[in-house]
């Protein structure tokens, strides 16, 4: 069977070039990027050829920009679409709200009017545990009610999924799934490519493994008076290579037609609550090296303790975490030591 052309946006992003990865280790798939590189490099390109030998096709475009959007769909016939490009940094989201509402709406709606113009009826989204606030009952699964969002972030999520909801009872031949996961962290195997934030990280495990390694004097973690077991708050961290495998399964699931409704939401989790604390110790104990952290003030937009029932994705797609905080905290580890080595 000849191979499905799949649009990765925001394909430079740290879940976008591990999904690429995947695809291109996968047979049935050749692999068009685009990416506005707000905060990626170029040289994530450069190591998912490296890491899987294969080249493929790349755009630099603002997503917001329908005109310049609408040259990929012109010029390449789209089997699918699996859309990461979003700004992501909740802290950010409360500082610039208008920032995260133009940039993380106005992306989808052009993605979907392109979509109707083209005649391109798969996507997968890239939602957000995030859409759960602040919830009174763990684990959340896909019913849990959707409560209002902590952020301005975390509503752009809430509001694109609506937005696939209300296609999808408009276009009933389009098909789209979003898929709710939670903290990735890790890195590739390879130790090749792994979070690459631009200018400071807001999220904790790249801060954990900068200040390991000499990038950061210290760590502050933000927030230690929270009601949880140790007074820091409580995510469920995930496996970038997991969340880029469930990617890949989502669109097969979808193009192979095997979805009993053209559009559902799907948990990415490992199920396993870890505060703060618990993941710097887990670092810990993998490095060797004892962190430099001090309590800090808690940050606005922050959710207390979310984790995951993903029991539905698990029998709707055979997906599980395969990787634990050990393995995440390893891998993330290795790639910053490469990555420091090599002035990345």
């Amino acid at each position: 069977m000849p191979k499905k052309n799949v649009l990765v946006t925001g394909g430079a992003g740290y879940i976008g070039s591990h999904t690429i990865i995947e695809l291109l280790t996968n047979e049935s798939y050749n692999v068009i990027s685009v990416d506005g590189f707000f905060n990626s490099s170029p040289k994530a390109y450069t190591q998912i050829q490296q890491i899987t030998g294969k080249q493929f096709k790349t755009y630099t475009i603002d997503l917001c920009d329908e005109k310049e959007f609408d040259k990929i769909f012109t010029e390449n016939k789209i089997d699918g679409v699996i859309h990461f490009a979003a700004f992501k940094a909740v802290g950010e989201s409360v500082e610039q709200p208008l920032k995260y509402y133009h940039n993380n709406i106005a992306s989808l709606v052009n993605l979907l009017s392109l979509c109707e113009k083209h005649k391109v009826e798969n996507v997968i989204f890239s939602s957000s545990c995030s859409v759960y606030g602040n919830v009174q009952k763990l684990p959340v699964d896909e019913n849990t009610a959707i409560p209002k969002a902590e952020s301005p972030y975390a509503y752009t999520k809430q509001i694109g999924e609506n937005m696939l909801t209300d296609f999808c009872r408009q276009h009933t031949s389009f098909n789209a799934i979003a898929l709710r996961y939670f903290n990735p962290v890790g890195a590739h195997v390879s130790a090749k490519i792994g979070e690459w934030p631009i200018g400071k990280p807001n999220n904790l495990v790249p801060l954990i493994t900068g200040t390991a390694i000499g990038k950061f004097p210290q760590l502050t973690v933000l927030g230690g008076d929270y009601p949880t077991r140790d007074g820091t708050c409580i995510r469920d961290y995930i496996h970038v290579t997991d969340i880029a495998n469930a990617h890949v399964l989502a669109l097969d699931y979808l193009l192979q037609h095997k979805n009993k409704h053209n559009y559902d939401v799907f948990n990415l989790g490992s199920g396993n609550g870890v505060s703060v604390l618990e993941a710097i110790a887990a670092f810990e104990k993998i490095s060797g090296k004892k962190l430099n952290y001090k309590i800090g003030d808690r940050r606005a937009g922050d959710v207390i303790a979310v984790y995951s029932d993903s029991s539905k994705v698990q029998n709707a797609l055979d997906w599980k975490c395969k990787h634990d905080i050990t393995s995440m905290m390893k891998t993330a580890w290795e790639w910053e030591v490469y990555r420091t080595q090599n002035n990345f």
